[in-house]
C-alpha cells in the first residue's frame, strides 16, 4: 500500500513535500490534492511514470494529459504564449483552469496531444505549487480516478481503491468534485473544451 501523509492545506509541512519529491525523483507516482481534486502526479519527464499513471488509469494513450507549472515563466518554456494568452494567463493563474496552448520542443512528446498543444495548470493550492518547486520540474496533472469511474475526493477511499498502485499519497481532506475547466487559447481562438470549476462569462 501506498505510504499515506497528511498535509496541511495551507502550510504543507515541508518533511512530507520533500518525501513526495524524492518519490518523484525515483520515478515514483504520487496522488496529490489541487484547488479542484486530487490528482496523480509524476516528474513529467520520466516516461515510465507517465505509462504508469495511464495503466493505472486505464486510458487512452492518445488522450492528452497536462500538468502544473510553477510560474507564466515557467510556462514560457514548455507552450508558446501569444500575447492574448499571456494576459489571459496572467489574471486567471493560479486559478482552477487547465489552458491549452501550443506545445514548445521542450514538452515531452508523448504530452503533446496530436504533437503540437499542451493542457498547462497552475492551481491556486500551496501543495502542488510546493511540489513543483521541491522536484524542479512540473508534474503530471490529471485526475486521481480509473477513466471509466468517477472522481474520488475522499482521501481514505483514494488509499482503498488506489493506494496499491501508486507510492504515495497526500491527504488534504475532501475536495470538491468538479474538475478544473480546460480552455484553448490555440490560435488565439478562446474555446471551453470542459466545462468545470472557476468563472467561465469572460471566455464565452
Amino acid at each position: 500500500m501506498a505510504t499515506l501523509l497528511h498535509v496541511h492545506p495551507e502550510n504543507p509541512q515541508g518533511r512530507h513535500i520533500k518525501r513526495a519529491g524524492d518519490v518523484m525523483r525515483s520515478g515514483g507516482v504520487i496522488i496529490y490534492p489541487t484547488d479542484t481534486i486530487y490528482g496523480f502526479g509524476c516528474d513529467i519527464t520520466n516516461v515510465q511514470a507517465v505509462n504508469r499513471i495511464i495503466k493505472i488509469k486505464g486510458r487512452d494513450p492518445k488522450k492528452p494529459l497536462s500538468f502544473v507549472c510553477a510560474d507564466l515563466t515557467s510556462i514560457s518554456r514548455y507552450a508558446m504564449v501569444s500575447n492574448l494568452a499571456y494576459r489571459l494567463l496572467k489574471r486567471y493563474l493560479p486559478g482552477p483552469y487547465t489552458f491549452v496552448l501550443p506545445a514548445s520542443r521542450e514538452t515531452p512528446r508523448g504530452l503533446r496531444h496530436k504533437g503540437r498543444t499542451v493542457g498547462i495548470r497552475i492551481p491556486d493550492h500551496p501543495v502542488p505549487l510546493a511540489l513543483v518547486a521541491e522536484l524542479g520540474n512540473p508534474i503530471l496533472s490529471t485526475s486521481a480516478n480509473r477513466s471509466d469511474a468517477e472522481v474520488i475526493t475522499d482521501p481514505d477511499e483514494l488509499n482503498q481503491t488506489l493506494g496499491s498502485e501508486v507510492d504515495l499519497i497526500l491527504a488534504c481532506g475532501t475536495l470538491p468534485v468538479l474538475p478544473s475547466s480546460v480552455v484553448s487559447l490555440v490560435d488565439n481562438e478562446i474555446e471551453i473544451l470542459r466545462e468545470g470549476s472557476g468563472d467561465l462569462t469572460h471566455f464565452m
